[in-house]
């Protein structure tokens, strides 16, 4: 009878593991123990390199961003001057016309009053003419508020404009020179970042994620690291033990910094498993 096996479920991804948590299935994934670590620490040699070439654009990158996003806050407000002095003028003429229906209709009083035969009717419609011309004044009032208003925003329009004007030299000026260093590397960062892919296409997902989290981690993005001085760990630069000692210059064994938490690596031992 044939036995059916079971494919063993990979294991959860979790983004909070480091390489501790990880120490007892480091040898039982992809590659062997000494080969992995080679290429752990190839991985981490492409990444200085890589960051190296990022440090060259210091901070040009956040300089473009934070342009881009005020030019995009400028040109907001513009937009929103614009819409209003666009409903300033929409109540202009809605005013206008208006005043153009009371002055016929003050028209149309006037010419009844000739043809009044009591004061009493005379009261009445003179009464209406007054009111028709308080009317008339108040939308010329408002027509005169728009038309101030109105200037109150071309001006801040303009001065926005001169902003504008200023900050997209300014960031012509910066796109320039982050787009020239760029180009100078460019050539450069690509071979790295393929030398990167291939080494993390050897790395199980979980060794990845830890790796990726401790960089992401540690001011100088060091996760792998070789012994610093003779006796100390390359990244926090603490004493580590002589037995740990031994355990890296053999390569065959996962070591950790016991403080840091970072993978202590020989480079120069040889793959023999």
């Amino acid at each position: 009878m044939a036995t059916t096996k079971t494919k063993k479920a990979a294991p959860q991804i979790d983004v909070r593991e480091t390489f501790v948590s990880l120490q007892k299935d480091f040898g039982e994934t992809g590659i062997p123990v000494a080969e992995k670590l080679k290429v752990l620490y190839a991985l981490q040699q492409a990444d200085n390199e890589i960051d190296k070439i990022k440090n060259l654009r210091g901070a040009l990158p956040q300089e473009v961003a934070q342009i881009e996003d005020e030019l995009a806050g400028l040109k907001s407000k513009v937009a929103h001057h614009e819409e209003l002095i666009a409903g300033y003028e929409a109540s202009i003429e809605e005013n206008k016309n208006q005043i153009v229906d009371l002055d016929a209709e003050i028209a149309k009083y006037q010419e009844q009053l000739s043809n009044i035969s009591n004061s009493r009717e005379y009261d009445s419609i003179s009464k209406e003419i007054e009111n028709l011309g308080l009317l008339r004044e108040i939308a010329q009032k408002h027509i005169g508020e728009a038309r101030i208003a109105i200037g109150e925003r071309r001006d801040s329009i303009d001065a926005l404009g001169d902003r504008i004007a200023i900050r997209e030299q300014d960031l012509a000026a910066k796109q320039e020179e982050l787009e020239t260093i760029v180009a100078s590397t460019s050539e450069e960062e690509k071979a790295l970042q393929e030398r990167r892919d291939a080494c993390a296409a050897k790395i199980d997902e979980r060794t990845m994620s830890a790796y990726d989290r401790i960089r992401g981690s540690v001011r100088n993005h060091l996760a792998v690291v070789t012994v610093y001085n003779g006796d100390s760990c390359g990244g926090c630069f603490n004493a580590i033990t002589p037995q740990r000692l031994v355990e890296i210059a053999s390569g065959k064994k996962l070591v950790i910094c016991e403080h840091c938490g970072r993978i202590l690596v020989n480079p120069d031992a040889e793959v023999t498993e």
